[in-house]
């Protein structure tokens, strides 16, 4: 039997959220879970039958409808209206990726048994997780605040057998797919739409999905960085244990002892150097490199909690017969951290395209341009341009969002996060930045073919034999993008061998944080 994860209420770290998704775990929901699940929808439907009360969203309208009271008839029609029309996505389809962790994260978030959900539809939405039926979301449509209404809407359609669905990579109609499957339509009963459609979970699978991304990219910059600092004959006295003992953020000292490991052996680090300075982009990597990683563990820290929480809206108590309208929904710790992401990943492409140019500019024994004949032949001259073109992108991308609001639904909402904006922007800054630092990796490996026979440590050679036997050393001008794409393939493959103890990123709990 393949291994599946177990859908508790205990709260998932960073390692076990990496190895659910990267061993393509199916997930299954514990009794603890179903029994909460069952309990909340029990009290609910309890609640309703005894009292006559206003519950927002429950048995009234929504946003500044809030005061309209909605029939007991017409409480199911209510929720399947809201779906409906709340599904006004625009743009470029999300990709699948974050489409898997929006329904992945969702069932996560109703499992905690506070959101009056039938157990029908946390079972389908479980199903088209792990038959990998996809439903097609569009980028658009959410502000940040009362939930991530357009995406989580489109994500919630294929449930009652409408919008479009990936199914083993075809696009089809939800109904079809439904049909395939042999399901039938869920019928939703009062409070579900908007328990669908409160929630954080397309903001927070673009986080989630980033982190794990980027905690691999900031050690990828680091490594490349290292092989820079070499190739361009640089000085390894600012990585001194004790100048980052005097000024002791932590991912400084991280950075520079990683750097320290990483040319540990290297006979070009090691040799008497003619000059007293490097430039900062070199100089500088254990503050820059180091202040990233602060703000990346800040940021898993936020995920990490998001991961575990519950974000629709009202939460219901049973325990406490208690139903409580407030705003989990609100995106703002989430359009924060993901502001503060984008600007971090920025700056690693910053200093990393500052690096490629010194490595083009002549100087300390390297030819212009990194090729042995330069004017007849214009080397590596533009792909630092394409690097520059998308660090100066990055610069762009980087407006916060999270300082923006605008006012929606007649007043009832005005103040939102603009959360998922901030999430699509840093998804954009950090495919830029795997770029930069893959023309980076294309750069330092052709500067350190001019070093030979020196040679640079153990570790970032057998890293340079893996990188040859993709990209050769260009010898003449030839058609270079292909050698760009094969580097930014060679990041997301390569397996970084690093002890734990250079690794930055923990699995934080809200007690770590000083």
């Amino acid at each position: 039997m393949e291994k599946a994860h177990l859908v508790t209420t205990r709260e998932i770290g960073w390692k076990k959220f990496q190895e659910i998704i990267d061993t393509q775990q199916k997930v299954v929901l514990s009794d603890e879970v179903t029994g909460k699940i069952i309990a909340c929808r029990n009290y609910l439907d309890q609640r309703l039958e005894k009292e006559d009360g206003i519950l927002y969203g429950i048995n009234t309208g929504f946003g500044s409808l809030c005061d309209t009271v909605i029939s007991r008839d017409n409480l199911g029609l209510l929720q399947k209206n809201l779906v409906m029309s709340h599904a006004c996505g625009v743009g470029d389809e999300v990709p699948g990726e974050i489409t898997r962790l929006m329904l992945l994260l969702k069932i996560q978030s109703l499992s905690y048994g506070n959101s009056g959900v039938q157990l029908s539809t946390v079972q389908r939405l479980a199903d088209l997780y792990n038959h990998d039926i996809l439903p097609v979301v569009y980028t658009y449509g959410s502000l940040g605040a009362s939930g991530d209404l357009a995406p989580l809407a489109h994500m919630s359609l294929p449930l009652l057998g409408m919008g479009d669905v990936v199914m083993k990579g075809v696009r089809m109609k939800a109904a079809e797919a439904l049909g395939k499957m042999g399901w039938e339509p869920i019928e939703l009963q009062s409070k579900e739409g908007l328990a669908l459609l409160n929630g954080t979970q397309f903001m927070s699978a673009y986080g989630v999905y980033l982190c794990m991304r980027v905690f691999k990219l900031s050690r990828l910059a680091d490594v490349i960085g290292a092989l820079s600092l070499d190739a361009f004959d640089g000085r390894i006295e600012p990585f001194h244990e004790l100048v980052q003992q005097i000024r002791p953020h932590q991912g400084q000292i991280v950075t520079a002892r990683r750097i320290r490991w990483l040319l540990e052996g290297s006979g070009l680090i090691s040799r008497d150097k003619a000059h007293v300075q490097d430039p900062y982009s070199f100089r500088c990597i254990p503050q820059v490199h180091g202040a990233s990683k602060d703000s990346i563990n800040y940021v898993a820290y936020v995920f990490r909690n998001e991961i575990n929480s519950v974000t629709d809206n009202p939460t219901i108590f049973p325990e406490e017969d208690l139903i409580i309208s407030a705003g989990n929904f609100h995106g703002q710790p989430l359009a924060l951290a993901l502001d503060n992401l984008a600007i971090a990943l920025s700056e690693l492409g910053n200093i990393s395209e500052r690096r490629t140019y010194q490595l083009l500019s002549g100087t300390r024994g390297l030819p212009p341009f990194l090729v042995a004949n330069p004017g007849l032949n214009s080397g590596f001259m533009i792909p630092q341009y394409t690097a520059a073109s998308m660090v100066s992108h990055n610069k762009q991308l980087c407006t916060p969002s999270s300082v923006d609001s605008i006012e929606s639904s007649q007043g009832q909402e005005d103040h939102v996060s603009m959360g998922a904006n901030a999430a699509t922007k840093a998804y954009q800054v950090m495919l830029n930045l795997e770029r930069i630092l893959a023309i980076e990796l294309y750069n330092a490996a052709q500067a350190l073919e001019f070093r030979r026979p020196s040679r640079t440590s153990p570790y970032l050679e057998k890293l340079m034999a893996a990188y040859r036997e993709r990209v050769s050393f260009v010898e003449n001008d030839k058609v270079m993008y292909h050698d760009i794409e094969a580097s930014v393939q060679f990041l997301r493959d390569v397996k970084l061998d690093l002890p734990d103890d250079l690794l930055v990123i923990r699995d934080y709990s809200p007690e770590d944080m000083r």
